[in-house]
């Protein structure tokens, strides 16, 4: 595969993952990719936990399904995240970011253009669409044959400070790294989230996984080999779109914006 495929199909992972293990061979070459990425004077603050200990995957699933199920049903999450949510076609592609919502449950559709107001969110705990979906999550987590846990040196990891921004811009890389080897390896990969979103959940999860005191666990992630027929869930999204090279670069100042890119874009991924 050619690196620039890599890059214009690289995508997130939101259904199942075949159950084959993840072979020794993948695994070692994921780390070494992201291993080669840079940072600043060397300093490679990363260090992963690789995870395939059924019991634990099991786990850190169930935390992840409990703490969905709860900023869902508590509306923080719909709070805090309403602004990339999008509900027509019609308003993707005016703004060309975020996610569209094209598949829904036919009890839900009805509701689609409310279905983040205060009324829509009482709906949805009637209608138990949280537990739902925390459930789907769980399954999800828990069908992954491997997690794997980044973290961050806390002595260059200093929130305030450059060696923080460092720390975090070099993971990034190192993530970037890893997840387009994945579609090289015909992999899928998606960022375990929800439990960020519960604190005391979280914390759990860094307890379990023994995370030492001089290291901060910043991502969990669950990889797979992908299956050759995809299962969309129940709720489901697309962002195919990206904004328009001349909406986010500049010519010699930001008072320029480039002209004549807007038509000559490769496309990206299929979904985010």
């Amino acid at each position: 595969m050619e690196f620039l495929d890599a890059v214009f199909n690289r995508r997130t992972t939101n259904g199942p993952f075949r159950p084959d293990p993840v072979s020794p061979e993948h695994q070692q070459l994921l780390i070494r990719a992201a291993a080669s990425a840079p940072s600043q004077f060397n300093s490679q603050p990363w260090r992963f936990v690789l995870i395939e200990d059924r019991d634990t995957i099991e786990t850190v699933a169930s935390i992840s399904g409990q703490s969905m199920t709860r900023v869902m049903s508590e509306g923080t999450f719909f709070d805090r995240y309403k602004k990339y949510f999008r509900f027509s076609q019609k308003e993707m592609d005016a703004t060309r970011s975020g996610m569209l919502f094209d598949r829904m449950p036919a009890l839900l559709r009805p509701f689609t253009s409310r279905a983040f107001t205060p009324s829509g969110q009482s709906l949805m705990n009637r209608l138990r669409v949280p537990q739902t979906l925390g459930e789907e999550n769980r399954k999800l987590v828990a069908g992954s044959p491997l997690l794997v846990g980044v973290m961050l040196e806390r002595g260059e990891y200093r929130p305030g400070e450059l060696s923080g921004f460092y720390s975090v811009f070099s993971m990034g890389a190192a993530m970037e790294n890893l997840w387009l080897t994945t579609v090289e390896l015909g992999m899928g990969i998606q960022f375990v989230s929800f439990p960020m979103e519960a604190p005391e959940n979280w914390k759990r999860i860094v307890e379990m996984l023994a995370v030492p005191d001089d290291l901060e666990l910043m991502a969990v992630y669950r990889l797979g080999y992908l299956p050759e027929k995809k299962h969309r869930p129940a709720i489901d999204w697309s962002s195919s779109e990206r904004k328009r090279p001349s909406q986010f670069v500049f010519r010699e100042t930001c008072a320029t914006p480039q002209e004549g890119w807007d038509d000559d874009v490769r496309p990206g991924a299929r979904r985010e």
